[in-house]
């Protein structure tokens, strides 16, 4: 049986760009003798759809594209993923499905059974879990067919709570009872460069348990801060990668099912900072396509995150598309203002210099009589964030570019931006990089060539909003206050736990107490792509009023 592998990168809810999609490559596959064709989870409408599958027309138009697709697949069997209404009117409408289509209709729908709600994931508020399981038959196979999370019974759950696992059943304990010849299980997984490693065993180790094939179809591409890696993957009965599809890229590959325990295993290596800049300039690249915007702007300041988040864009969009501002005030360094400069010359984008000492001489005059006999302090410093804002999206406003914010996720934990000024803008290139990882992404930038100038990545670094500013006046040195983040953010530690690892005690109240009372920040932040398990964003949602931590 010849079984080909479809990895795609769709647009939530543009049916007619997916669904002509899909036709194309099934008509491919049949010019091929394919036998079997799979697509992703929730592939006909993409994924994930959120609050449009609470709208009746939304559903109405999956079962129309998927009924048009059923019209096409005459001699060829193909796996599309879509949702589907629950007949019984007790519990929710819909299930998260895969139609198995065949001779020119629906042959058979399996419904997802284990509906994730950690993390970004909320499934239990649109779908309701399948709890009857069956096979698939097809040209003398039979088919355990899962979704996603189905082949996910066996992770660990992480949270605070000493738990071992999260779900009470398997479906592949269920199906394994029926005998079946091979595992497909269609996703919609998105990347997170911490958990790659534990994705890839949660295969090996179902195929080595059931000695069964394992076919795993994950999308590619991103979703507004869902980034998709791909890496659609094949694995024997012995539990070895014996086909392995790009990541980050769309990817058609065949496969011969009686062929495939005699293939060679696949070296699979695992880089996580080359993964993590490669989802970045996806997740750039894909908003922009998405939202049919073609250029970019932002403020390059001579520090390391505007200038990384400025390399990334030009990788994602092109030089021609990405503009930046430089902002001098009376406390930027001859090197910051030198430093963005030779960055601007090496990447070769336009580029306009707009000092604002005037402007921050006009709102000094205009508050005077208010602010008369007060010290100055971060009100004067914040001014100067917030002109900055303004000017960039003036120019935003003037030329159709969407701003790019370019915080990194330590900052935006303790709450070191200014609102309506550095952290404004439409999408957070930075937003879940750890400052630590920010340098680490600096020199993998570097490797063959140096880009991002030297300086860059040794000079303290500093919001410059007064005079002789480093960044480690307010906060404690990155390596320290990025492990106590860690640690709380994304492990659910609390402060005690984490004294207990041998972490000064005032140091962790601080830090912690700085990530409890900056929520409201975060709150109105642009979208973050998202590169771990515990982004800032829908994937981490704490209440603005509380007292905790």
């Amino acid at each position: 049986m010849k079984i080909a592998l479809a990895q795609l990168n769709y647009h939530i809810g543009n049916f007619f760009e997916n669904t002509t999609r899909i036709a194309f490559e099934v008509k491919q596959a049949q010019e091929q003798n394919v036998d079997l064709m799979i697509f992703s989870e929730l592939s006909v409408c993409g994924y994930p759809p959120l609050d449009l599958l609470e709208h009746k027309w939304f559903i109405e138009k999956c079962m129309a594209s998927i009924q048009q697709l059923a019209r096409i697949c005459t001699d060829i069997g193909v796996i599309v993923g879509g949702p589907s209404m629950n007949p019984d009117q007790h519990g929710k409408n819909l299930f998260n499905s895969a139609y198995f289509l065949y001779e020119g209709e629906i042959k058979q729908v399996i419904n997802k059974s284990l509906l994730p709600t950690y993390d970004i994931f909320d499934e239990y508020r649109y779908f309701e879990p399948n709890d009857q399981f069956r096979l698939i038959e097809f040209k003398g196979k039979k088919i355990a067919l899962t979704i996603c999370e189905d082949l996910w019974d066996d992770q660990p759950a992480l949270d605070s709570f000493g738990r071992t696992k999260l779900y009470r059943v398997s479906p592949m304990h269920e199906l394994s009872k029926m005998l079946p010849d091979l595992v497909i299980n269609i996703a919609a997984s998105p990347f997170s460069y911490r958990k790659q490693e534990l994705k890839q065993s949660i295969f090996i180790n179902k195929a080595k348990k059931y000695k069964l094939p394992v076919f795993y179809v994950n999308q590619a591409g991103a979703q507004t801060e869902l980034i998709f890696e791909g890496n659609s993957m094949v694995i024997n009965r012995k539990g070895e990668i014996v086909t392995l599809l790009k990541r980050f890229a769309e990817e058609i590959r065949v496969v011969d099912l009686d062929t495939i325990d005699s293939l060679s295993p696949v070296d699979f290596e695992y880089h996580d900072i080359a993964y993590v800049h490669d989802a970045l300039v996806l997740g750039i690249r894909d908003y922009f396509t998405k939202l049919g915007i073609q250029s970019a702007i932002l403020g390059l300041s001579g520090g390391i995150d505007s200038a990384i988040t400025l390399v990334l864009a030009v990788r994602a969009l092109g030089k021609e598309n990405v503009r930046v501002l430089l902002m001098p005030s009376r406390y930027s360094s001859e090197h910051s203002v030198t430093d963005a400069e030779e960055l601007v010359r090496r990447l070769d984008v336009q580029a306009n210099t707009l000092p604002i000492e005037s402007l921050m001489d006009a709102f000094e005059s205009l508050l005077l009589p208010s602010f008369q006999n007060l010290p100055a302090d971060i009100a004067e410093e914040n001014i100067q964030a917030r002109i900055r804002g303004t000017l960039l999206m003036a120019f935003s406003n003037k030329f159709g570019n969407i701003l790019l914010n370019t915080s990194n996720k330590s900052e935006a934990a303790v709450g070191y931006g200014t609102l309506y000024g550095d952290m404004a803008g439409g999408l957070s290139v930075l937003g879940d990089v750890y400052k630590t990882d920010v340098y680490r992404l600096a020199h993998y930038i570097n490797e063959q060539e140096e880009i991002i100038p030297g300086n860059i990545l040794v000079k303290p670094p500093s919001a410059e909003l007064r005079p002789n500013q480093k960044d480690s006046d307010s906060l404690p040195e990155y390596d320290l206050l990025d492990r106590i983040l860690y640690e709380y953010i994304e492990m659910f530690k609390s402060s005690e736990e984490i004294i207990r690892m041998g972490f000064d005690e005032a140091t962790v109240n601080r830090v912690i107490r700085m990530v409890n009372n900056n929520e409201y920040k975060r709150y109105q932040t642009p979208p973050i792509l998202r590169i771990t398990s515990k982004a800032f964003g829908p994937g981490r949602r704490m209440p603005l009023v509380a007292r905790y931590g």
